[in-house]
């Protein structure tokens, strides 16, 4: 089986910044700047006097009568996820050769391996993150909408999501959209390590240890665990709103019952 170029993968951090240490040429190095010191490097003057009004103002009024947080909400969390899981799969999984034509004609074609431009992987991978930043996005607007309505404290963690958002998600997006140009260079060492392998068998005149174009399929399934792992990178936010919505009030005042 053809290997990818193994190299000292970060010790620590999510998943998506071990894989790409793992498979791209790109060293990881640990951060010596603290997360709030990171944050207010990010957050423009704005965004600062608009969260810092959001935590030291009065919290804002909530209406009563509001829809309580339940298993609906929970199964259409799970669903989005689910189904962003399923495209990552079956987009990865299926080859351009097997995208053209109708089952039959694929089913009858030659059983030879298209080499696929990495421009094709790429746009691809673009593809499923506006995928991502779509469905998440309005799942997120949903959760912060709802949250908005429970508790004037709850309220005031959904203005504080709502700046954070709106002030960090141009940087998330830059910095997510060069995730499929870091695996090009993965790309091209799967493709030519196969072709030196396959060169030496023909050279020695024996039959090679791997069939020509193993490396697409090895490649599809690195691509989806990046894919996966930059799911779970997304999701963050969401799930903080679940954890939120899932905290019980207090039948009698309507507070927060942390203790439960």
């Amino acid at each position: 089986m053809v290997q990818a170029s193994q190299r000292t993968a970060a010790s620590s951090g999510p998943a998506l910044i071990r894989l790409l240490a793992r498979l791209t040429d790109v060293e990881v190095a640990e951060s010596s700047q603290s997360l709030s010191d990171r944050l207010s490097q990010w957050l423009g003057w704005t965004d600062a006097i608009g969260l810092s009004t959001a935590l030291s103002g009065n919290p804002p009024v909530v209406a009563p009568g509001a829809r309580a947080f339940g298993s609906a909400e929970e199964s259409e969390c799970a669903r989005v996820r689910a189904s962003l899981t399923s495209t990552i799969a079956r987009e990865t999984t299926l080859s351009a050769a097997n995208r053209r034509g109708s089952p039959r004609e694929r089913a009858q074609a030659a059983p030879t391996e298209v080499v696929v431009d990495y421009a094709v992987f790429r746009q691809q991978y673009q593809s499923i993150q506006q995928t991502m930043d779509t469905d998440i996005g309005n799942l997120r607007g949903r959760l912060r909408a709802m949250l908005a309505a429970r508790t004037p404290a709850m309220a005031r963690l959904a203005v504080v999501d709502a700046i954070m958002e709106r002030a960090l998600s141009p940087r998330e997006r830059n910095l997510l959209a060069g995730v499929p140009g870091m695996l090009a260079g993965h790309f091209d060492r799967l493709r030519l390590a196969e072709q030196a392998s396959l060169a030496d068998a023909d050279a020695a005149g024996e039959s090679a240890a791997v069939k020509a174009g193993t490396w697409q399929n090895v490649f599809r399934k690195d691509m989806q665990s990046v894919l996966l792992a930059e799911l779970d990178v997304r999701f963050q936010p969401v799930e903080g709103l679940l954890a939120a919505l899932r905290t019980p009030l207090h039948p009698a005042t309507g507070t927060l019952c942390p203790s439960i």
